[in-house]
């Protein structure tokens, strides 16, 4: 049995290069400028449209021109048959290589030169004297006799010599039997003005995408100016960290639109900082008061046991107090800087649970009763859920009602209700002067009537930022009923049951 050799294998078949490369034009294209795209792009387009323009043009003019030749072929008179004798041959270019000279009609006149005449029997092609022109016979062209008097056939053909022309074919009998008359006009006069037209429009739209592209330049720069301006201004930020820098904004355009985020985007960033900064400087002034008498008292010890001489027992005592208190005033203030420290978004922190307000205000007032011993604690609650963080909320009820015990006189009474979500807290204190309500809620700030009780003026800044989150408000004024103390007020949104 023969081995019959296996056939050679096709060479692999080698990958299209087109999309690579699409994707070298894509990249080269994505790594211009903007300004470059939409001169590009603007260029472009401008010159698909005089493109499309003059393409249209020279289409709408090349079937005018040629209707003209074909209307005036079809109304024009046709020729009287030959006065002459006609010599006859089988193809075209015979009948015109042995055309004789120097014979007329009888009336003077010689035939037309556009004008011969096809017999079919015999077959042959016949020239009227002096013609330097045949036209070429085609083989459709035997259609012309079954035509009836009256009739023509209109065609696009051609002389002997390469001219094109239009010629129109009709039956005729003047010769010893039927013969088609053929009649042709030549096309080459609207050939070579098609010719200087498709000249004419090429340069035309080639000085049009050109004036396109500079004319694109130009509103490029223009339009994106205020883009130029934004990155210098950017870039100026980058570099020096001046936030708060502004841009001109002009209009009412996408431009100016991005011109006016960047310019409240900038303005944020500016409070931002000086947020920030106004923080740092006031929670190293809070800091600075309980640090140095810690230092002061730690000094102190340290004298006395270098030195060999103790500290009274009594004075030793209450030094270590001052200085736990002290200790527990820093555990606070960092507390309440950590709580401020997160950014009021409701995202940033724990997931919100549902939270039943009534049982935490109960565990607040407490807590308050165990801080203000002397002091008469009035509650009236009823039951209210909301959405938010337990604690932050809690905190936040605390640091209300931690207000009201540091400003209540001895023996006084605070209200605590909870009506349909609106959370109050009264005390009877002094109250709060009118000219410092707008401050309350501020960061590190503390009335001067109130500046040698204890605390870091951080506690109602932490309420606002609690209930906000939670997405209710908090007000502090006057007591409703025009007497001595202040009202708190919180609203929640939520339900008397748990959703």
């Amino acid at each position: 049995m023969n081995h019959v050799p296996p056939p050679p294998l096709a060479p692999p078949l080698a990958p299209p290069r087109t999309p690579r490369r699409r994707q070298r034009l894509l990249h080269w294209f994505r790594s211009r400028s903007l300004r470059s795209r939409l001169t590009f792009l603007s260029a472009a387009a401008v010159a698909v449209a005089i493109a499309l323009s003059a393409l249209a043009c020279w289409f709408i003019v090349e079937k005018q021109l040629y209707d003209q030749v074909r209307t005036d072929l079809a109304n024009a008179t046709l020729p009287p048959g030959p006065r002459v004798p006609l010599l006859c041959y089988p193809t075209a270019e015979q009948a015109l290589a042995n055309q004789p000279t120097g014979l007329t009609s009888e009336n003077g006149s010689a035939v037309a030169r556009d004008t011969q005449f096809v017999k079919a029997n015999p077959t042959g092609v016949c020239l009227p004297p002096n013609a330097t022109k045949a036209i070429v016979v085609q083989p459709g062209d035997t259609a012309g006799f079954k035509l009836k008097n009256g009739q023509s056939i209109i065609r696009d053909g051609r002389f002997t010599d390469g001219t094109p022309a239009v010629v129109r074919i009709s039956l005729t009998h003047s010769l010893s039997g039927p013969a088609l008359l053929m009649v042709a006009t030549s096309t080459q006069p609207v050939e070579d003005s098609l010719q200087g037209l498709a000249i004419l429009l090429g340069s035309v739209s080639a000085g049009g995408i050109l004036l396109a592209a500079v004319a694109g330049r130009l509103v490029a720069r223009s339009s994106l100016k205020p883009v130029d301006q934004l990155t210098d201004a950017v870039e100026h930020i980058a570099r020096t960290e001046e936030v708060g820098t502004t841009i001109p904004v002009n209009g009412h355009d996408e431009i100016a639109r991005l011109s006016t985020s960047f310019n409240s985007m900038s303005t944020a960033l500016a409070n931002s900082r000086e947020r920030q900064t106004r923080l740092i400087a006031d929670a190293g002034h809070e800091l600075r008061t309980p640090l140095t008498s810690l230092r002061t008292n730690v000094d102190l010890l340290i004298r006395s046991n270098d030195t060999g001489r103790p500290l009274p027992a009594a004075t030793k005592t209450k030094l270590l107090g001052n200085m736990k208190a002290q200790m527990q005033e820093l555990t606070v203030l960092i507390g309440d800087l950590l709580q401020l420290s997160r950014p009021d978004t409701p995202k940033s922190g724990p997931a919100p649970t549902v939270v039943a307000l009534h049982e935490l205000a109960g565990r607040a007032v407490e807590r308050a009763k165990l801080r203000g011993p002397g002091l008469v604690f009035e509650t009236d609650t009823e039951p209210w859920y909301v959405h938010g963080d337990a604690a932050g909320l809690e905190r936040a009820v605390i640091n209300l009602l931690d207000n009201a015990v540091k400003y209540s006189p001895p023996g006084g009474t605070i209200d605590v209700r909870l009506h349909r979500g609106v959370l109050t807290v009264r005390d009877h204190g002094p109250g709060i002067p009118p000219d410092e309500l707008q401050y309350v809620f501020d960061r590190f700030w503390r009335s001067p009537s109130s500046r040698q009780l204890p605390g870091s003026g951080l506690g109602l800044s932490i309420v606002a930022q609690s209930v906000r989150e939670a997405g209710g408000e908090v007000t502090l004024g006057p007591a409703a009923d025009g007497g001595p103390g202040a009202l708190a007020t919180v609203r929640l949104p939520g339900g008397p049951a748990p959703e």
